[in-house]
């Protein structure tokens, strides 16, 4: 059993950016593969970017490239997810994820077995 829990959101003007911060509860936490989800109210949850066990090999939607930067410290059992240039449209609920390492930076959500309880980000216009 592992559990997620999320921090860093909060309120941020457009352009602005923040840093969330998932820690897990896991010793194996090198045995998770990782990803950063989002939703909007009345939209999908999708998947804003995620990391391999090593940190070596991230996804990231189009929509966040060159803005968000998913990162890894296994010795914290802690991912971050630093997010730049923030646009009324990152306004979510953003969840952390964890899946078995041996699917990778995954992009499917129904490999992600553990989830965390949901962070607020929202970007002010």
């Amino acid at each position: 059993q592992v559990q997620l829990v999320e921090s860093g959101g909060g309120l941020v003007q457009a352009g602005g950016s923040l840093r969330l911060s998932c820690a897990a509860s896991a010793r194996t936490f090198g045995s998770y593969s990782m990803g950063w989800f989002r939703q909007a109210p009345g939209k999908e949850r999708e998947l804003v970017a995620s990391i391999n066990w090593t940190g070596v090999s991230t996804y990231y939607a189009d929509s966040v490239k060159g803005r968000f930067t998913i990162s890894r410290d296994n010795t914290k059992n802690t991912v971050y997810l630093q997010m730049n240039s923030l646009k009324s449209e990152d306004t979510a609920v953003y969840t952390c994820a964890a899946a078995p390492r041996g699917f990778g930076a995954t992009t499917q959500g129904r490999h992600y077995d553990y989830w965390g309880q949901g962070t607020q980000v929202t970007v002010s216009s």
